[in-house]
């Protein structure tokens, strides 16, 4: 990647916030125990991120699927050059039927992947909004043509918060937890 990160915490973990984190995700696939616990050196802030990014993850009025919307997740955290947070959703889009390879080409050219045109359409949506924080008109377009209003609104609000969580993540200096995937490795190519 292209973006130098800090290699050590700009914000040390609080063990106490760490505890209460470990206990609370024994059945989570994602392990965001240094996340929680340097987000709870501000409880506001901590309170807020986490309500928007459940409500966004988890709340669905259309058509939306959670491998949709993990997919444009994964993209915006390779947009923003977080690996902590990629990662992270990396186990998590791996219940939500993203599969290994799919998760290196989220990290690709969209001509690369084996995309849907609808998830391509996700993900230049996704590309636009990163880049430039609007979405041009002719990735609109494509878009609208596989998602509803209420989906579109959606998407434009998962790419948002989750440039904020990776901002977040990448300033403070958050480390990946032992066991938890960074950038995914390209797929092993199939035998001859």
């Amino acid at each position: 990647m292209h973006f130098t990160r800090p290699s050590e915490p700009r914000l040390e973990p609080l063990e106490w916030a760490a505890e209460l984190a470990r206990e609370a995700m024994k059945s989570s696939p994602a392990n965001v125990v240094n996340m929680r616990a340097i987000m709870a050196h501000n409880r506001l802030v901590s309170k807020a991120m986490g309500m928007f990014s459940q409500t966004i993850l988890l709340q669905f009025e259309d058509d939306l699927t959670r491998r949709d919307v993990e997919i444009a997740v994964l993209r915006t955290c390779w947009n923003c050059g977080s690996a902590y947070t990629f990662g992270q959703h990396g186990l998590v889009a791996l219940v939500d039927g993203v599969t290994e390879a799919e998760l290196y080409y989220a990290t690709r050219p969209i001509s690369q992947g084996h995309w849907t045109p609808a998830e391509a359409a996700m993900i230049q949506l996704v590309d636009d909004l990163c880049a430039d924080d609007c979405v041009s008109d002719a990735a609109w377009a494509e878009a609208a043509q596989h998602y509803s209003a209420a989906d579109m609104c959606q998407l434009l609000a998962v790419s948002g918060c989750y440039r904020m969580v990776c901002g977040f993540n990448n300033s403070a200096g958050v480390q990946l937890e032992e066991g938890v995937p960074g950038w995914p490795a390209p797929p092993e190519a199939s035998p001859s």
